[in-house]
């Protein structure tokens, strides 16, 4: 671990500038290109796109973001036991890169290969850079909280810098077009590896080995495992692609979210019922039941930025200024935005109602985050109303619902995180994580879901669309609010340690 520099990174250790730009310039290669896909497939042919349904656009674009976060837990145990954070960011950027580069030749068959081959690269990268980050500090360092603000820094940097180059690459489609946009992605992920590797050393070891290395023959049967994943993997691309098997993309993508779902209930009533906790430990896996249903629920809402917020920025909003017409994908970089902006703000605001003793439950604060989120629908119904009515609305509705949304993920995101970190039994904390993720990749395919439900013929659909999200996300918080006075006390209990520790003896010494 680094704990001391004769150089620093803002005070911090120098490592962190090594994964800072590696995780800017990766954000920059994922937001551009993800602001990109549902224009890209609606476009029609004569645009240069696919000419997709917009439920078929919506709900490819929930089975990518939804499938991104669900492979970060095999990509998590695959630096754990087999690679190493160091090698697992560095192969996952290559293989960003080179899904990258398949998108941007302009083929329809190599579009769907490549955003297969940006998941998987992406699930090996994003959660072990941060994971490496947390590495760069002892336990005793004071440095850590304000380490990872600074890396959040990097990664809303990136952001922005997505929007920007590939939104403007993407609008001139006279001098340059899609494939130009998806090309940049793959150019910012490239210069991300290059000062990745020319920085590598500023780790000092950090993540160079696996946390946790399995045996040689264990190493052998895992290559083994993977190897035949990924040969299954493209047989199944190879044959939907050739149009021997039918895919519906709506179809797969609300099987998977019922599996998701499934897996999510199953592996939370196993730790909850078969994992010798204690009494006080139950009742905080309660409380954060609470947090992870808000969680999912609100990135059900809040991912509509990328699908049916999108095509309402490009097809009915005025976006001219004077002779300028806004690009479409700058709208999304509003969010990275007020991130920037509100973040001290909400980082002061927790800290000074902690010392007036006013201190809302996890809980709470999730419910307020999930219904402040929702009310961003109601100003989207009030605008959609004027676009079904045959005008085009001023851009200031979608500035507005983007600043609602920004506050509301700030209640709700890094407090969850939090809530996983602090009420998950110990012995069970790594799991929790990996089970809490899959809230994101629910909500993701979710919101793709709901966003098909939007007919672009049919604009007089979208005001109940929008009111439909405002009135079930504000119902929910509402449910969340009221039984989280009763959670916020079991969010208080303590940890029971020395029972904890007499129950895991007596499981071992049962084993």
């Amino acid at each position: 671990m680094t704990t001391q520099n004769t150089k620093t990174f803002f005070g911090q250790p120098e490592g962190l500038k090594t994964l800072f730009f590696t995780e800017m310039w990766e954000r920059m290669s994922y937001y551009g290109m993800r602001m990109l896909l549902v224009l890209f497939m609606t476009a029609t042919l004569q645009e240069n796109g696919l000419g997709l349904t917009v439920a078929s656009a919506a709900a490819i674009y929930g089975l990518y973001t939804g499938s991104v976060y669900f492979m970060g837990l095999p990509g998590g145990w695959i630096s754990d036991r087999l690679l190493g954070g160091q090698k697992a960011v560095w192969y996952g950027g290559l293989i960003i890169m080179c899904g990258h580069i398949i998108l941007a030749i302009p083929n329809d068959k190599t579009f769907f290969i490549g955003l297969i081959v940006v998941i998987l690269g992406t699930g090996l990268l994003k959660p072990n850079i941060g994971a490496m980050v947390g590495q760069l500090y002892s336990d005793e360092d004071k440095r850590r909280d304000s380490g990872y603000a600074i890396y959040y820094m990097g990664i809303n940097l990136g952001s922005v810098l997505g929007y920007t180059i590939c939104g403007y690459l993407m609008e001139d489609q006279d001098n340059f077009g899609w494939h130009w946009a998806f090309g940049a992605a793959a150019i910012g992920m490239a210069v991300g590896l290059l000062q990745y590797r020319k920085t590598l050393g500023k780790l000092q070891g950090v993540g160079a080995q696996p946390a946790a290395p399995l045996s040689a023959k264990g190493k052998q049967m895992s290559w083994t495992a993977i190897g035949a994943m990924l040969i299954i993997l493209a047989t199944i691309t190879a044959l939907a692609l050739n149009g021997a098997l039918i895919i519906d993309p709506v179809s797969v993508a609300e099987y998977v979210a019922i599996s998701f779902t499934v897996m999510f209930v199953l592996y939370y009533a196993a730790i909850y019922m078969f994992g010798n906790l204690t009494p006080n430990e139950m009742k905080r896996l309660g409380a954060l039941l609470l947090v992870c249903i808000a969680s999912a629920c609100f990135w059900s809402g809040f991912e509509q930025a990328g699908s049916s917020m999108n095509l309402f920025a490009r097809d009915y909003t005025d976006r001219l200024v004077g002779s300028f017409e806004i690009p479409t994908g700058w709208f999304q970089s509003l969010n990275a935005m007020f991130i920037v902006l509100l973040s001290p703000f909400f980082a002061a605001l927790w800290i000074n109602l902690g010392k007036r003793f006013v201190s809302p439950g996890y809980g709470i604060k999730c419910a307020i985050g999930l219904m402040v989120m929702a009310s961003g629908f109601i100003v989207m119904f009030f605008a959609a109303q004027y676009a079904a009515s045959g005008l085009k609305v001023a851009p200031y509705w979608l500035v507005a619902t983007y600043f609602l949304h920004t506050v509301g993920e700030l209640c709700l995101s890094p407090v969850a995180l939090s809530a996983i970190s602090k009420l998950s039994p110990r012995r069970f904390a790594g799991q929790m994580m990996g089970v809490f993720v899959l809230t994101y990749s629910i909500g993701n395919i979710i919101s793709g879901l709901l966003a098909g439900n939007f007919d672009p013929n049919r604009v007089d659909q979208l005001p109940n669309l929008y009111i439909q999200i405002s009135l079930f996300s504000i119902g929910i918080g509402i449910v969340i609010l009221l039984l989280s006075f009763k959670s916020r006390i079991w969010e208080n209990l303590s940890n029971d340690t020395e029972e904890v520790a007499a129950v895991d003896k007596a499981a071992a010494t049962t084993a």
